[in-house]
């Protein structure tokens, strides 16, 4: 009888990151030793609101140590077109009203407090903070729009000429009769929310440097980027060089969250610097810095009524999301509030839909997603509606629930609002979770509490559903050499997840090596050429399934991706020859031919 294989994938083993993570010997950005690197700053603006009359360098130019001061009129003629912007959804009718640009350094007027202005390059971070006192900007403050409630009110100020009354972007679907089944509905709930902007925190604030190689022409940029593949096309169309004269390096990084997906001012202005000077530069935030300059998420406004009939069986929804985009848009900002639109049904069958999106400025920081974006927003609004309806009805909020879920013999399900839903047993779930809380007894003491008086007990229910595993492909090769060792090149990248380990195991499961006989490469683009990166919860389903496909075949996949209900879905990333793919929940992942 044969012995059964080893089993890697699921088995209890070390972390073969921890090491090097717990005893300082990461490297991060700020840690790699760099000869002769000139240190950036960028003066920020104190104002929310105000125009720029005149910005005066002289007096920090003359310090000593002082390598260059420039302003927006050094640096935007340079570049070849502003910081990207993504838009569109894959269903429903999306106008993107208003898309200012968004260039490193503002020229006539900032929109926030924190908006750069000027940078500043020196021998040593300390006299490049001295000179960032030395610049003297005339400000003229404008009233600014610190609330969407004051933004969206006739006569607001108007923050862009090409924004009348501040609309940003708008979004409609529906589906069925909804007007109708509201109209006719026994029951009907509202529910008006505010979901408040968060600061993303990562342990390591964003940081970048950048080198360029006068002889090869190559520019290396090391970044605490989640996309390091995404920042490499940003930096290629932005200042114009081909993309396979940059190299992104994307070293360890602590902590995303969504938050590092963007490509940053500092990231283009360092890299432009480094070309234009001659020295390798470097930048890192200070934490407050981080905090007014890395892009914001939630930051929304809603409204959903809920209908049903008396049984509590929901007939129609109708919700309405207003985004808060601050004064610009950042790369993914105007597809945040669709995707909470969509994802409204959450585990509920619910046969009439109808859904609008609209984002409107204000004088604060761009939005991004961050943190499920958008899904949560989602989950919030339909399962406290559900509990309004189930106390409206008199009726136990789980058996409203089990009521109205999506049956398991309904999957594939399409909703209403163009979500595909690949599976799923919400019941058999639930079941679980309240036979693990005792529900019905906790029940029981609720009613034994408030009938003896003292302190009550709430009891709080919620079923969520998620998408993940945003395709449309991802990079996965494993490399095996004649000695039999093993070379793992992925286009994810971790941020504190694990995928050292997490992508060894899959390999040497695959290919039954032991896992000290695998190395695993990631987060450089001259190691590996294509890859998309770590965001969207994708990186075990559609990063994990290449490198599983890869060991399995010895070749790149080939499979088709599945882009319905995905905002900006309708722009395809680049494709590459080299990509192997893995499917993912809620979406298909693709390689290139």
């Amino acid at each position: 009888m044969k012995a059964p294989l080893p089993k890697f994938i699921g088995a209890r083993v070390r972390r073969r990151e921890d090491p090097d993570l717990i005893t300082g010997r990461g490297l991060y950005v700020s840690d790699i030793p760099m000869q002769g690197a000139a240190n950036m700053a960028l003066l920020r603006s104190p104002y929310a609101h105000a125009d720029i009359a005149g910005i005066d360098t002289q007096a920090a130019l003359a310090l000593p140590g002082v390598l260059a001061v420039v302003t927006a009129t050094d640096v935007i003629p340079c570049l070849e077109k502003p910081l990207p912007v993504l838009s569109g959804t894959a269903v429903g009718e999306y106008e993107l009203l208003a898309n200012p640009p968004n260039y490193p350094l503002r020229q006539d007027r900032v929109y926030c407090v924190g908006d750069p202005v000027a940078a500043v390059l020196a021998e040593d971070p300390y006299t490049a903070q001295d000179a960032l006192d030395a610049i003297s900007v005339d400000y003229q403050p404008r009233p600014a729009l610190a609330s969407l409630d004051r933004a969206r009110a006739d006569g607001a100020v108007q923050l862009h000429d090409s924004a009348p009354g501040n609309r940003a972007f708008q979004w409609t679907h529906s589906s069925g009769q909804p007007e109708e089944a509201m109209a006719q509905a026994e029951v009907v709930v509202e529910l008006k929310a505010r979901i408040q902007r968060l600061l993303p925190t990562a342990m390591e604030p964003r940081t970048v440097m950048a080198s360029h190689d006068s002889e090869s022409d190559k520019l290396t940029v090391w970044s605490s980027t989640q996309v390091p593949h995404m920042l490499r096309g940003d930096l290629s169309e932005m200042l114009g060089i081909p993309s396979e004269q940059i190299r992104v390096v994307a070293p360890e990084v602590g902590g995303g969250f969504g938050a590092k997906v963007n490509p940053y001012p500092e990231e283009v202005l360092a890299a432009w610097m480094a070309k234009r000077h001659g020295r390798t530069v470097r930048w890192t935030a200070s934490r407050s810095e981080d905090y007014l300059t890395t892009s914001h998420g939630r930051a929304q406004q809603a409204v959903l009524r809920l209908a049903a009939d008396g049984q509590g069986r929901l007939s129609a929804a109708d919700v309405q999301v207003t985004a808060d985009c601050g004064a610009l848009y950042t790369r993914l900002t105007p597809i945040v509030a669709p995707l909470t639109c969509q994802m409204i049904n959450g585990c509920y069958h619910i046969p009439n839909l109808r859904a609008r999106a609209q984002g409107i400025f204000t004088n604060k920081l761009g939005t991004e997603p961050y943190r499920g974006s958008g899904r949560p927003e989602a989950s919030l609004l339909i399962e406290r509606a559900m509990d309004m309806l189930a106390a409206k009805l008199k009726m136990d909020p789980v058996q409203l629930r089990r009521r109205n879920f999506i049956q398991p013999d309904q999957f594939p399900y399409k909703t209403g609002l163009g979500m595909n839903y690949d599976s799923g047993e919400y019941e058999k779930a639930l079941d679980k979770a309240l036979q693990l809380a005792d529900y019905d007894e906790l029940r029981r003491e609720q009613v034994q509490r408030r009938q003896e008086g003292g302190r009550l007990l709430g009891i709080g229910v919620a079923c969520y559903v998620e998408i993940c595993g945003f395709g449309p492909f991802e990079m996965g090769s494993v490399q095996v050499q004649a000695n039999g060792k093993a070379t793992v090149l992925t286009g994810t990248s971790p941020h504190g997840q694990g995928h050292h380990t997490s992508w060894a195991q899959i390999a040497a499961e695959t290919l039954q090596i032991p896992m000290e006989d695998i190395v695993v490469r990631h987060g450089d683009t001259d190691v590996v050429r294509q890859g998309v990166g770590t965001f969207g919860s994708r990186s075990a389903p559609v990063g994990g399934s290449a490198i599983l496909q890869s060991a399995e075949t010895g070749r790149p996949g080939r499979r088709g991706p599945d882009r319905s209900g995905i905002p900006g879905s309708s722009r395809r990333p680049r494709r590459s020859r080299s990509a192997s793919a893995g499917r993912g929940a809620g979406s298909t992942s693709r390689t290139g031919s």
